[in-house]
């Protein structure tokens, strides 16, 4: 119950980073269009209840439901999640991704 109160009064916010070359997303009216590396743009329909904004190469999922905002973060999440070598994909904001060492010569 309290995070209902929560959602009501403050809402809840979670951030991603998309990182990578060519990698780009945009909004188009209830669509999320994600550029990915993939051969074709990826169409993530935005469910009723959360509102996304996209700045330069961070999205702002927000709403009052915090179980509805976790789990579309999740969803975006997973169509392309960091890889360790080179960091590319998307993760959260405050996520820390463990490096990797390449090849040795």
């Amino acid at each position: 119950i309290n995070n209902m109160v929560i959602g009501v009064n403050e809402g809840f916010v979670k951030k991603l980073e998309i990182n990578g070359v060519g990698y780009k997303v945009n909004i188009d009216s209830d669509l999320l269009i994600l550029t990915l590396g993939y051969s074709h743009d990826i169409i993530y329909p935005i469910p009723q209840g959360v509102s996304i904004k996209c700045v330069k190469n961070i999205i702002e999922v927000s709403g009052c439901d915090k179980q509805l905002v976790g789990q579309v973060c999740a969803d975006i999440r997973s169509l392309r999640k960091p890889e360790p070598y080179k960091g590319k994909g998307i993760k959260y904001e405050d996520e820390v991704i463990l490096r990797k060492e390449g090849k040795k010569k």
